[in-house]
């Protein structure tokens, strides 16, 4: 399987000055701002009923294999039902991943829009940085990513239809990644 990542070759960038690329970088600092405030519920709202959430597994390979996610495995590979059932599981006494709560903070930045060419929909790239703190005596974690997402207007408004979360770092140094990117 070579990358997963999308060819921007052929897609016209947006300008930051254009509405459409402001629109979906406020998308992406509202979602942020819901991860962050652990309001999963509303989150959901923000998905398109076929989103498909992929955080591929990582690896380290010479430059000429043409890859550098494992293929067919995954750390979340989610659609709209599954990720229900994720943030269902938070509110139970079994989500002991989240118990307390992680303190969170995502930051968004090198925010690129790109037509597609359907008309309804903007190709995003971005880069998080994901702060994550847990209880009082661990040190905090910290993952950094790149995002590739296809906003939808659905509605009147935007509704992400699909991630793609490729991490820096091919080892997962937190306990668990039970949070979402």
């Amino acid at each position: 399987m070579a990358t997963l990542r999308m060819d921007t070759t052929g897609l016209k960038p947006l300008s930051f000055a254009d509405p459409r690329h402001h629109e979906a970088h406020q998308f992406l600092v509202d979602e942020s701002y819901l991860l962050d405030a652990q309001l999963y519920d509303e989150w959901l709202e923000n998905l398109s009923d076929d989103i498909h959430y992929l955080v591929p597994v990582r690896v380290t390979t010479a430059r000429s294999s043409e890859f550098d996610t494992s293929p067919g495995m995954a750390h979340f590979d989610d659609d709209l039902y599954s990720l229900k059932l994720r943030v269902a599981r938070f509110a139970t006494e079994h989500a002991w991943t989240e118990d307390p709560p992680s303190r969170l903070r995502h930051y968004i930045t090198n925010v690129r829009s790109f037509e597609t060419e359907t008309p309804a929909e903007l190709f995003v790239q971005s880069a998080v940085l994901l702060f994550r703190s847990r209880g009082d005596n661990r040190e905090p974690n910290f993952i950094s990513a790149t995002r590739e997402d296809i906003l939808r207007r659905e509605a009147g408004m935007l509704k992400l239809a699909k991630r793609l979360v490729i991490m820096d770092e091919s080892v997962v140094r937190m306990q668990n990644l039970a949070i979402f990117l």
